[in-house]
């Protein structure tokens, strides 16, 4: 059975997760690929007659058009296998050395700091590293950033003022806050936004937190199911990611029409930016060509593709601008976070204690 992609998609899971269904793309078997070495690693040559097996939690649709435009570019085929962040982490943890994938794309950070945690990913080549700031990157050097997406808080401008919104996402905890704010906690979107937390302010204030949240917070079953709440006014504020909302506003504005983003900056975790990472899987038996990959996605032909797409997530390869709808990132002044550190087993651990999940 495929996994659907729709915000139920995203539900944590602590255990190991069942297998995941085969999704094939159609690759473009007969593009005339570039010379040999076409975006391979220095030394390296590349083999057209290959195909990679990319494990894809990002956005299918976006995960394609890499594919598709890395097939074109150098012949090689790639066939994904889709899920979700948790899911896929699981099952690559649970397949070890024996996994048949190359590569692994993910939404968030903490689904690819479990798989590096295991001991499962290949450093990623220099060449590759250099394409992408190093504020989105791991210190390690084993992973990647492909995209990204800011934390917001949604609200409707008819429920609540602008010059009443929280200062911090911490200010959320205080009881006055009662049902006047909610989350998809059970979203490995808002895991990696508690991640963030825990990094930022420590584990006793972050379980305060959650305790808060279970106590005062409404709770949705997504970010679209949020967001859709605080148009209708039934809710005055949601926590999401930015793109929920610009990809509604691109469209008919029908879920988004009632309402705003505020964007809390200063270096809030509440102003957390989450990376979609990208890595190579260490039992690849096609690693220069796995590498390869990433590096094609992380190029400016990589990163421009992402930018004129319909996810409105924000490129971060160096010199490439993401849509020009989006806040530029660098007026987010959002804090500052080794992706290598989110912890989301303790971050699990935490909302479980909580009640959350």
């Amino acid at each position: 059975m495929l996994i659907n992609r729709v915000d139920v998609r995203r539900r944590l899971l602590p255990a190991l997760a069942v297998p995941i269904v085969l999704t094939v793309l159609a690759a473009c078997g007969d593009s005339t690929p570039e010379p040999a070495g076409a975006s391979a690693p220095p030394g390296a040559t590349l083999d057209s007659g290959v195909t990679l097996t990319l494990y894809n939690a990002q956005h299918d649709t976006v995960g394609k058009a890499w594919a598709d435009a890395f097939t074109a570019k150098t012949g090689i085929k790639v066939q994904i296998r889709q899920g979700s962040d948790l899911e896929i982490a699981n099952q690559l943890v649970a397949e070890g050395a024996g996994s048949p994938a190359d590569v692994f794309l993910t939404e968030n950070s903490p689904a690819m700091t479990l798989v590096e945690n295991a001991g499962l990913l290949a450093p990623i080549d220099a060449a590759t590293l250099a394409q992408v700031p190093a504020e989105y990157a791991p210190s390690t050097g084993k992973w990647i950033g492909i995209a990204a997406r800011s934390t917001v808080l949604a609200y409707n401008p008819g429920k609540m003022s602008e010059a009443d919104l929280p200062k911090s996402i911490m200010d959320l905890q205080d009881p006055k806050w009662k049902d006047r704010y909610g989350a998809a906690a059970k979203g490995a979107d808002f895991q990696a936004i508690v991640s963030a937390m825990l990094e930022l302010k420590g584990e006793a204030a972050t379980s305060a937190w959650l305790a808060a949240l279970k106590a005062n917070g409404q709770a949705f079953t997504g970010n679209t199911a949020a967001m859709k709440a605080v148009n209708a006014g039934t809710a005055t504020t949601a926590i999401i990611y930015h793109y929920y909302w610009y990809g509604d506003q691109a469209k008919t504005k029908e879920n988004s029409n009632n309402v705003k983003l505020h964007f809390f900056g200063n270096g809030d975790p509440g102003g957390f930016v989450s990376i979609s990472g990208g890595g190579v899987l260490k039992s690849s038996k096609h690693p220069a060509e796995a590498q390869a990959l990433i590096n094609f996605i992380t190029s400016k032909d990589g990163q421009t593709a992402l930018a004129a797409g319909t996810s409105f997530e924000y490129s971060v390869g160096k010199d490439v601008a993401s849509n020009a709808a989006l806040k530029p990132l660098a007026e987010l002044n959002a804090p500052k976070v080794d992706a290598a550190k989110l912890n989301s087993k303790k971050v699990v651990d935490l909302m479980t204690t909580a009640g959350l999940i």
